[in-house]
């Protein structure tokens, strides 16, 4: 899917020159007058990034901003503002902005600032989907593997699974050999930075032993 850069901008002059510009470097670009119109069709799994307005009629680049950390977390945002304003710009980039920019910036540096932040976006859908992916894996054990993963990567023994569970040495062996093939690992540090990346335990905490 090709990835959308998005213009919210209520001047429309502006909206317009910049569409032309980035449509003529080969990027597909929607335009919005205002930060409700952009809201109102968003798609939080479409590629992308935002070009932001900071001063806008109605809600602000900043609430906007806001707003997309709750609906599209990792769609990255790119202000574009006709005013040097230091303060919001440490504000927006204190709210997870990748760029920003005044209005009168150079074609380079605008499409550079868009380039990093389609690679950075593009990192992030690689890892969301990778977490999916792992949390999937987890939630198809049985809930018997489920109770055995989850003292496996605390550092439990297979002596004190067994005890703690009230079942053979033999069985939790079992057990952990199929917790180590479902979840498509060889190893316990495998399993314990699957738990890890979830937010099943704290990597620093973790003990994988046994």
């Amino acid at each position: 899917m090709k990835p959308v850069i998005h213009i919210v901008d209520d001047d429309k002059s502006y909206r317009t020159a910049t569409a032309r510009l980035l449509s003529a470097h080969g990027l597909k670009v929607e335009t919005y007058e205002s930060g409700d119109q952009f809201l109102a069709g968003l798609s939080a799994c479409e590629p992308g990034c935002v070009l932001l307005d900071l001063q806008m009629p109605g809600q602000s680049g900043l609430q906007i901003q806001r707003r997309l950390c709750e609906l599209a977390p990792l769609l990255p945002v790119v202000f574009l503002t006709g005013e040097g304003n230091i303060k919001a710009s440490v504000e927006a980039m204190k709210a997870g902005a990748k760029d920003f920019l005044e209005k009168s910036s150079t074609t380079a540096a605008l499409m550079e600032a868009i380039d990093r932040a389609l690679i950075q976006h593009e990192r992030q859908l690689a890892e969301h989907d990778r977490l999916e992916v792992q949390r999937a894996l987890v939630a198809g054990l049985s809930p018997r593997e489920a109770e055995v993963f989850r003292l496996l990567i605390r550092g439990r023994l297979n002596k004190q699974i067994a005890y703690t569970l009230g079942i053979s040495e033999r069985t939790v062996k079992v057990h952990r050999h199929q917790v180590m093939e479902k979840l498509g690992v060889r190893s316990l540090a495998e399993a314990v930075s699957i738990a890890a990346n979830i937010g099943l335990i704290d990597q620093d905490t973790a003990s994988p032993v046994g």
